[in-house]
């Protein structure tokens, strides 16, 4: 929570080289000006003048250092990384070192065709990561023994939190208690205990062999630890039944790597698994981004929360992927959707899925057997030596009695070792595919033993060891060589549409340029080495960068304390409003639960209410978009007394900056609430105006958005929340650094617990943000606003003679997107929403935000880095699109028979023998003479949604079913 980057500065900048964000920033001086004439403005200056409200535009530049240079920024970051130490962490917890299989670390991660692709929102453009993720999920089910997986969870910990909402949900149960088993790793139980405290929920803890006891006074749900944080293997079939029968739901948690050698958690008949698949090839990255997974049985496939891949078809009966049950997704449910969380870990879920086809069941099954082994083998030295274990069982993780646990850890540390501390006399040691016989060996001198002995017996007793097959669709089985898993990430790749092709005109998900320099960062191991919970002197580096990035988004929001502890949007929210709450009751203002959400705002706002136990009130908007201020006066005079918050987006979801900005935060003050500002929409604010200042207490920002942290096919991301003084004692804590949990009381220095498995959340890509920030200065971070403006009023006036921009601010601007309204169209011709943007494919690009957040109309967003070619020829192609519906009821076409209709059209389509269309082939596949030199084709046609969810398949399908 720093506030000053006075002693930023340790490589000065060379002055040589060019500014990166002449790099970044798409449109050219002379593009600019012209862009500027066709508005009618002198320059970039007079735009902002019209746009952007006198009252909040800031009249001084940022005070950030100035800009470096790509190698310069590179230099000094590599100075902050240094001072990392990268020792071999044995600590566990959920975190273990893995090999990135060089082929996967190179093709998927740092390929710009997976990093910068979008949410797969549109799936026939989106075939190749839905076919990873369907691996992955049919991976996740097969390893756990339950039916179905969903697409990623953030991590392990929200992921088992977010089973106690579903067990809530599901459960028979009217209790409100919820059982933990005391053998989870702490983090989990932290979270669970943040989470479950605004909902009314209470937190039960005790050893799982109690459960039995404990679910007779009632629960609805319990999660049990399998294999237990110390290690142990029990056999929780007694127990599971027994929450079961009085009306509960059990969770367990699991080791993914374990379950190829130990009988799986589903055979105990449990009804959901949960976990992190980050051993199965993703860096540890000092505790994210890894991908969490949430597996249940086939009857609660509805109420899961996050994405679920499944199968369907197309227009021509081929077999398609697609997100299943997309009714729950937050913008349609809002305070009633199923989990506020929009987002999931997409590209790390599409590595843990291509870790498993490159080693199959088989691969799967040696290294978890030597795994195994090593740990037996360490077991036995222990042992052999007088030690005593706290678990009799175990598969990669024991812990050990000792007289004076720090000397142990201390000594191992000595020998290059981390180990883990449990308490003063206990000292855990976890056992990965990475350790070596040095690595054991330097255990057990810490111990006082000098040999290793080999063991006679295995930790997982006969009763627990896995029979059963796994993973035995071929798709595991066919990519063993480099070459076929090569050429078989290439084809899935080849199959989507994402940035390294075309632009993704995306309102409000600002999809822009990912630099390469931004990304390199990411896989040097100093950063990727790290374990969460290593000891800070080891990570010293680290939290310099941290401290530096939140001094600078100190600065750049105008606010006075960061956390950077949320690893998503959805989970900056939750953060944002947990403090409003937390400040209120620490006031005596317990009473103060409903929170005030226009309209117009994002889902995830209305949800992420709910999870804090508010009561969401809705406020209108008027005709041109903005905020109905006689309706806000008369909701917060009703609601005065009882008023917690407002939650607003700026600019507003509908692309424009409201007037009355600074009016609504005096009178959400004025009657005792709290501003929170989501800042979804932060890009068109960069260096314009800061919200810290103009009258908000709190916004979350999206670094995977304003930032540049990529979206990865709709993850990684990271949500950090920015707060004013007053609230900055309520920000999110962690056990790991406190010392204390919240899952049965407060921190001592906080009332909010915290919202990740890692204290740092997503730590592993924060250098990209850092280097974002550092390149651009304050004078390109200025620039990019001024240009992510201009770029979406520049559109807006070429479009509006074709399709009409639905919300204007004053003097006819719009702010860094616009929305054109497509319902015209429809009513006129019949051509839908829908049918423009699959016709959209056909030109090669990806649609914009479609239906949000107005019903039939396109939210479109170019973002600063798109070029004016690149701009014009989207206009281009949306124009052409218009006099394509202009021609439906001449030449044969009708509204069910043309080319919007039928888009997107596949090669395989146009090349057909049988062709009955009213209009040609060619008018078809090249609808612009452009396209005839860059063509992207379509691997299925349109996709039919309803088929898919009245037949949920969310596996991998028979191979047959590909014939």
């Amino acid at each position: 929570m720093s506030r000053s980057l006075s002693s930023f500065r340790s490589v000065p900048p060379s002055g040589s080289g060019e500014a990166f964000a002449q790099r970044h920033i798409g449109p050219k001086t002379d593009e600019t000006r012209k862009m500027l004439a066709d508005l009618g403005l002198h320059d970039m200056e007079q735009l902002i003048a019209e746009v952007v409200p006198a009252a909040i535009r800031l009249r001084e530049p940022l005070t950030l250092s100035s800009s470096y240079t790509e190698p310069d920024a590179l230099a000094l970051l590599r100075e902050r990384a240094s001072k990392n130490r990268v020792t071999t962490s044995m600590i566990g917890l959920g975190y273990t070192n893995t090999v990135t299989p060089p082929v996967i670390l190179r093709n998927i991660l740092e390929n710009p065709a997976w990093y910068t692709a979008y949410t797969p929102y549109q799936p026939e453009i989106s075939q190749g990561r839905l076919e990873a993720l369907l691996n992955f999920q049919t991976m996740v089910a097969d390893l756990t023994g339950m039916d179905l997986a969903s697409a990623s969870l953030l991590d392990e910990a929200s992921a088992a939190a977010e089973a106690m909402a579903l067990a809530h949900r599901q459960s028979r149960s009217t209790s409100q208690r919820f059982l933990v088993d005391r053998n989870c790793h702490p983090q989990v139980i932290d979270v669970i205990g943040t989470r479950a405290e605004p909902l009314g929920f209470e937190v039960v803890l005790c050893d799982a062999h109690t459960f039995g006891d404990e679910a007779a006074r009632g629960t609805f749900g319990a999660v049990i630890a399998f294999p237990g944080s110390t290690g142990a293997l029990h056999d929780h079939r007694a127990t599971v039944a027994s929450i079961q029968a009085a009306g509960g739901l059990v969770c367990a948690a699991t080791d993914l790597l374990a379950c190829a050698v130990v009988e799986p958690p589903g055979s105990f008949g449990v009804d959901m698994v949960v976990g992190s698949a980050q051993r199965f090839g993703v860096p540890l990255g000092f505790g994210g981004p890894h991908a969490g997974f949430l597996a249940v049985r086939d009857a609660h496939k509805r109420a899961i929360p996050g994405r679920l891949v499944g199968v369907s078809v197309d227009t021509k009966g081929r077999k398609a992927m697609r997100l299943a049950l997309q009714t729950r997704e937050q913008h349609i449910r809002r305070e009633k959707a199923t989990s506020n969380i929009c987002t999931a870990q997409v590209l790390l879920a599409v590595m843990a899925g291509m870790y498993g086809c490159w080693h199959g069941p088989d691969g799967l099954r040696r290294i978890a057997n030597r795994v195994l082994g090593t740990t037996d083998r360490l077991a036995a030295t222990l042992r052999g030596s007088g030690y005593q274990l706290v678990n009799d069982s175990w598969f990669d993780t024991i812990s050990v009695r000792t007289s004076n646990a720090t000397a142990v850890i201390e000594r191992a540390l000595e020998n290059g070792v981390n180990v883990r501390r449990i308490d003063d006399a206990t000292v855990g040691i976890t056992i990965d595919e990475t350790t070596s016989d040095d690595h054991l060996l330097a255990v057990a001198k810490a111990f006082g033993i000098d040999v290793l002995i080999d063991s006679k017996s295995s930790g997982v007793l006969p009763a627990l060891a896995r029979t059963s097959p796994f993973m035995t669709h071929p798709v595991f089985s066919s990519y063993h060589s480099e070459t076929e898993m090569l050429r078989y990430l290439r084809r899935l790749a080849d199959k989507d549409l994402a940035l390294d092709r075309t632009m993704i005109p995306l309102g409000s998900c600002t999809m822009k340029l990912n630099a390469t320099s931004e990304m390199i960062p990411v896989t040097w191991p100093e950063f990727g080495g790290i374990h969460p919970f290593a000891p800070r002197d080891q990570a010293s580096g680290y939290l310099q960068m941290i401290q530096e990035l939140e001094a600078m988004l100190v600065e750049i929001t105008g606010y006075d304390a960061v956390s950077l502890q949320p690893n998503a949007g959805s989970q900056g929210e939750f953060a944002g409003l947990l403090a409003i709450r937390a400040y209120h009751r620490s006031r005596g203002d317990a009473h103060r639960n409903v929170c005030l959400i226009p309209s117009s705002a994002h889902g995830t706002n209305a949800a992420s209410a709910a999870m804090c136990g508010m009561k969401v009130v809705v406020i209108g908007c008027d005709d041109n978009g903005n905020v109905d201020t006689a309706d806000l006066r008369a909701k917060i005079s009703d609601h005065r007394e009882n008023m917690c918050a407002l939650m607003i987006t700026y600019p507003s979801t509908h692309g424009v900056f409201e007037e009355s900005i600074v009016e609504i935060c005096d009178l959400v003050h004025d009657a005792g609430g709290q501003v929170y500002l989501d800042g979804a929409n932060f890009n068109a604010l960069v260096g314009v105006a800061k919200p810290g200042q103009f009258g908000a207490d709190v916004s979350h920002l999206n670094l995977h958005k304003t930032f540049c942290i990529p979206h990865g096919g709709g993850g990684p991301g990271v949500g950090p929340v920015c707060v004013r003084e007053h609230l900055a004692p309520f920000l999110p804590g962690h056990p790991s650094i406190t010392g204390t949990s919240s899952a049965l009381g407060s921190y001592a220095n906080s009332v909010v617990g915290s919202l990740t498995s890692a204290p740092y959340g997503s730590a592993g890509i924060l250098p990209i943000p850092w280097m974002y920030i550092t390149m651009m200065g304050p004078d390109g971070l200025r620039s990019a606003t001024e240009m992510a403006i201009l770029s979406a009023n520049y559109i807006a006036h070429r479009l509006d003679p074709h399709f009409p921009v639905l919300y204007q601010g004053r003097n006819g601007r719009v702010a860094h997107e616009c929305i054109v309204d497509i319902r015209p169209v429809t009513a006129a011709t019949g051509v839908s929403v829908d049918d423009v943007a699959k016709r959209l494919i056909d030109y090669g690009f990806h649609a914009p935000t479609m239906s949000f957040p107005v019903a039939g109309t396109l939210m479109i967003e170019p973002t600063e880095s798109e070029s004016l070619a690149e701009i014009d020829r989207f206009c281009d192609a949306m124009i052409a699109i218009r006099a394509e519906i202009d021609e439906i009821g001449t030449n044969g076409w009708t509204v069910e028979d043309n080319p919007l209709a039928n888009a997107p059209h596949t090669a395989e389509d146009v090349t057909s023998d049988a062709w009955s269309r009213p209009y040609g082939r060619e008018r078809a596949a090249y609808p612009l003479p452009s396209l005839r030199q860059n063509k992207y084709w379509a691997p299925v046609s349109r996709i039919d949604g309803a088929f898919g969810d009245r037949n949920v398949v969310c596996s991998c399908p028979p191979i047959e079913s590909y014939a």
